[in-house]
């Protein structure tokens, strides 16, 4: 399966959601599709779609994809990286009033440069290419992301520990 997400952002994402649709209409994407559609005015028609999906629900789908497309939004990205998938990252942008400006491209584009555990797609002529090569494109790649919760808490407990003796 293959789960899109466009967040919950007032502006329509049709752009993505058009593609998606002629993707699974055209045959290149040959398994199902759950879309997140949000506030979007495009409803796929080859493609099983909801407007909103509760988080339990998202958490479920992310797990289940085997390919997980979402916007630019951190949220949506990170919660397929927690569960070790690398997402296709297609940015809203501005010129297409998908967003106010282009901070989710922005984003995007230092995260896959500093991590290198996106695929950020700036021009959704690439989707069709990503998509069909996602399996190689991924077996490159590493999902693990790094905490620096984690890494504060450990550092924390060594204080901690040094402190207390």
């Amino acid at each position: 399966m293959i789960f899109v997400t466009v967040g919950t952002h007032e502006q329509p994402f049709d752009r993505l959601l058009t593609e998606i649709d002629r993707l699974k209409e055209n045959g290149t994407i040959q398994e199902p599709v759950m879309i997140q559609s949000g506030f979007s005015t495009y409803e796929p028609k080859y493609c099983e779609w909801k407007k909103l999906i509760p988080y339990a629900e998202m958490i479920k789908n992310v797990k289940e994809a085997r390919i997980v497309i979402t916007h630019g939004g951190p949220a949506s990205f990170m919660m397929a990286l927690q569960e070790e998938k690398i997402p296709i990252v297609v940015p809203r942008r501005a010129e297409f009033d998908e967003h106010v400006n282009d901070h989710q491209a922005e984003f995007a584009a230092a995260v896959a440069k500093r991590y290198g555990n996106i695929i950020p797609v700036m021009d959704i002529a690439e989707l069709e290419t990503i998509v069909s090569d996602y399996d190689q494109i991924v077996s490159k790649m590493s999902s693990k992301v790094t905490s620096n919760n984690a890494k504060f808490n450990e550092a924390f407990e060594k204080i901690v520990e040094e402190v207390v003796k």
